[in-house]
């Protein structure tokens, strides 16, 4: 066990990032078209990596495994992007959304990446305004926000229902202006099987090009990984289906050390499961908890009436209806942050009161009628007609609702045949991020020289949850304000090395290692589809690593999940070869690295014996029922460094966390 080095800067939490920045070292605008760069992943952190990149003169090559970057799963988010502009005039400030994040993610990030990102944050909005992106604007013209949970401030800009969608827009044009100038090269249906090492820095990839089969070495003086989160450990998650921890986890087996991985966010607001043979889960945005309360019957017997067909929602009285957010946090109501929300929600489906006709009977109602009602008296006031008819009030609220989200109801009503404006939304906690994820300092390199990884991918900023509105926010932050920064600091030492040969022995390795685990797997005489383990690995890790974790369960998961490797190597079977476009393979792959990243979650949730944010241990909760943190043992980041093909070999270690401008606080919002 070692100490990590965070390189966090001395100073005041408010001149840090700003005193830093002023002595890191700088790369000549003449320099710069000597220096290679890659950049793995083209989302908002890695888009708008690479376009600044490529702005300031480097030479950049982008990769992503879809056929455009604006497939990125940064598309799908949908409600919004948090900044600290108190265009409100609500209160808020920097120091404000720093706390919120550092409370919201439980007292466990990293006070001075969080004070940067929320330093940044109003750049952002910025940038992306100057980009076009078409932020909601109120009636005069001037950007709209709206609460998102974990706040008291109005703090997130949005863009209706597709913020994520727009933002990547605008990444992607920055992006594709780059490609255009010939300052980045970028390489679709490519995915990358494993990072190269040089002298112990990073100096490539090895990649694949997905339609030819055909197996690239690709040569860098730093490697960007920007390749999202790991959700899909779980078979059933809000993220696209393509997904994957194959990049982070290469560089973990080459040296990057793996933080916190066992940190996963439960979204609350999402359409219950609706059957075995399903294969994805559909996020309904967390502005939604802007308008919408959330209930469930207070009687069994009415749930189960409710699930049976013989009960309609709209039926039941509203004394016979628990707002169960509402009665237990009264400060935040519906607005409490993703992790207690979603808790919140699975206790009340374990007491027999979840009213969806599933195979578990969870989900709960999100219902929209009261808002419906207040704001459609408030647009006939406004119109003034200070008398208006029940049915004039409830066109005008629909009216509003649908201004405000309409392609969210639209995509809901399509999934589910169920008309929202007229009955409940059913909604169910899902897997839909991941806090932890490959350990950075405070420049994002990771502990291989020359890796720096960005959004998701990092662990940096988010603790053991992450508030709404905040992935879009880092991600960017990292790739337009922070890293141009550190990674020219780290550059400004290549500016004599020359171009790094391909041919190099690392190279060499590198790819026979690539291509012997792809010959194994085509060469498999197995019996099993890739997808039969992979839901297989996503029961394992929801049942037993997902939103209640025990010493008994977490112990059996790391048998099982071993269990399951053997299996799955022994009795997979992939079709076709691999000089060809094959999905399966593509699939066979990923899901080897996800199986032990499984493992490895539940050793790192097995050791952290406290609940804390995501990470709800059973054995540690208080009166009530909320986490149970050990601030005095498990106050630090849980980094693991790679020791061989038995995860269980791994070696844990800790990078204390200092708090000097925040004091620790059990967390509260009632």
């Amino acid at each position: 066990m070692s100490t990590l080095d965070s390189k966090i800067p001395e100073g005041h939490i408010s001149q840090k990032w700003t005193d830093y920045k002023d002595h890191l070292k700088l790369v000549a605008p003449n320099n710069r078209p000597k220096i290679d760069i890659i950049v793995v992943g083209t989302g908002l952190a890695g888009s708008s990596a690479a376009a600044s990149l490529g702005e300031m003169g480097y030479n950049v090559k982008a990769f992503c495994f879809q056929d455009s970057p604006r497939r990125a799963h940064s598309i799908a988010a949908q409600g919004g992007i948090n900044a600290a502009k108190n265009y409100q005039n609500d209160g808020d400030s920097i120091f404000r959304l720093f706390y919120d994040t550092i409370k919201g993610g439980d007292y466990r990030a990293r006070e001075a990446n969080v004070h940067r990102l929320a330093e940044v944050s109003g750049n952002i909005i910025d940038q992306c305004v100057a980009q076009g992106v078409p932020f909601a604007r109120e009636y005069g013209g001037l950007l709209d926000n709206r609460s998102f949970g974990g706040t008291q401030v109005q703090r997130t800009f949005y863009a209706a229902g597709q913020t994520g969608q727009q933002l990547l827009l605008g990444a992607y044009s920055a992006l594709s202006r780059q490609i255009g100038l010939g300052r980045v090269k970028m390489y679709n249906r490519h995915e990358m099987l494993d990072i190269v090492k040089v002298d112990g820095k990073a100096r490539g990839i090895i990649a694949r090009n997905l339609v030819t089969g055909e197996i690239e070495r690709h040569s860098a003086h730093a490697v960007v990984l920007a390749s999202g989160g790991y959700g899909n450990v779980y078979f059933l998650s809000t993220n696209a289906m393509g997904s994957n921890v194959t990049a982070a986890w290469k560089a973990h087996k080459q040296g990057a050390y793996f933080a916190n991985p066992c940190y996963v966010q439960i979204h609350p607001t999402c359409i219950p499961v609706h059957g075995t043979n399903q294969a994805k889960l559909t996020l309904m945005s967390e502005s939604l908890r802007n308008s919408g309360r959330i209930w469930v019957p207070k009687k069994k017997e009415d749930a189960e009436a409710i699930r049976a067909g013989k009960l309609k929602p709209t039926e039941l009285a509203e004394d016979e209806r628990d707002y169960y957010l509402e009665r237990k946090y009264p400060a935040f109501g519906n607005l409490v942050p993703r992790d207690v929300a979603s808790r919140a929600a699975k206790e009340v489906c374990d007491e027999g009161r979840g009213i969806e006709s599933n195979d578990t009977n969870e989900g709960v109602y999100l219902d929209f009628s009261t808002e419906i009602q207040t704001k459609g008296r408030q647009a006939a006031y406004a119109k003034g007609n200070h008398n208006p008819t029940s049915e004039e009030v409830t066109a005008l609220g629909k009216q509003w609702l649908e201004e405000k989200y309409g392609n969210l109801f639209t995509m809901y009503q399509k999934i589910t045949d169920e008309n929202p404006y007229e009955t409940p939304m059913k909604i169910y906690p899902a897997v839909h991020y991941t806090m932890g994820g490959v350990w950075v300092d405070y420049n994002l390199q990771s502990t291989i020289p020359g890796c720096f990884v960005t959004g998701e991918a990092n662990f940096s900023d988010h603790g053991a949850n992450r508030l709404g509105a905040s992935a879009l926010m880092q991600g960017l932050a990292d790739g337009y304000f922070v890293l141009p920064y550190t990674l020219s600091n780290y550059l400004a030492d290549e500016i004599r090395t020359g171009k790094i040969s391909t041919d190099l022995p690392e190279f060499n390795e590198a790819e026979t290692r690539v291509k012997e685990l792809i010959n194994t797997f085509l060469a498999n005489n197995g019996t099993k589809s890739v997808d039969y383990f992979h839901k297989k690995l996503g029961l394992i890790m929801w049942n037993k690593v997902g939103m209640g974790r025990n010493e008994k369960g977490l112990n059996e998961a790391i048998v099982e999940l071993a269990e399951l490797k053997a299996e799955f190597n022994k009795d997979v079977y992939v079709p076709g070869s691999a000089d060809e476009l094959n999905p399966q393979l593509e699939k066979a792959l990923r899901v080897a690295d996800l199986i032990e990243l499984g493992q490895l979650m539940a050793m790192d949730a097995l050791q952290r014996n406290e609940s804390c944010g995501g990470h709800f241990r059973e054995e540690y909760q208080d009166a009530e029922g909320e986490t149970l943190r050990d601030d005095q043992n498990f106050s630090f980041v849980g980094a693991w460094e790679y020791k061989g093909d038995n995860i269980n070999d791994e070696v844990l270690h800790k990078e204390e966390l200092k708090y000097e401008f925040i004091k620790i606080a059990a967390r509260n919002y009632k």
